[in-house]
């Protein structure tokens, strides 16, 4: 296939929109929360904070961004975000990147429930034991829902009923 230089622009262009997400900018400059659609880890975001208003977007994950390397891999998740929790103490999370699950959590969505389910599994099985890494992990239908181990079980609890009342 010949293609022209403006052709393969456009491509490279609509290829990065893809790869990096939808999302906008407010009229004040500040990012605002991504577009969400159904069955995206955005979308089950939004929906999440708004029955937890201490949850703030912290970043969205890409491919390139992803610390794990399984983001659109074969039976891992295909999009992720980040997120804050105004409750959990800056100073219990000094040192950690600005990603980390401990700064309040993070939602990795996946294509069929099964694929969350062993996920949230495999992620029980690694951190059993080690203080350092637990934290609460919730499922719902492709969503599994990851939240910080700084927060006590009632305010983790809340993330597991906002979970269980996602459409």
């Amino acid at each position: 296939m010949n293609r022209t230089p403006a052709a393969l622009l456009a491509a490279s262009a609509a290829a990065v929109l893809l790869a990096t997400g939808c999302g906008s900018s407010k009229s004040d400059g500040k990012p605002s929360t991504p577009r969400a659609t159904a069955g995206d880890a955005a979308g089950t975001f939004t929906a999440l904070a708004a029955k937890v208003p201490s949850a703030k977007l912290g970043g969205i994950v890409t491919a390139d961004s992803d610390p794990n390397h399984l983001l659109g891999r074969p039976g891992q998740y295909t999009s992720k975000v980040t997120f804050t929790d105004t409750r959990v103490k800056p100073g219990d999370t000094d040192g950690l990147d600005a990603d980390d699950v401990s700064r309040g959590g993070a939602i990795e969505q996946f294509a069929k429930p099964d694929e969350a389910a062993a996920r949230a599994q495999y992620i029980q099985a690694v951190t059993k034991g080690m203080a350092a890494l637990a934290e609460y992990d919730y499922v719902h239908d492709t969503a599994v829902i990851r939240v910080s181990h700084y927060l006590t079980p009632a305010q983790a609890g809340e993330y597991e009923t906002a979970a269980k009342n996602l459409p």
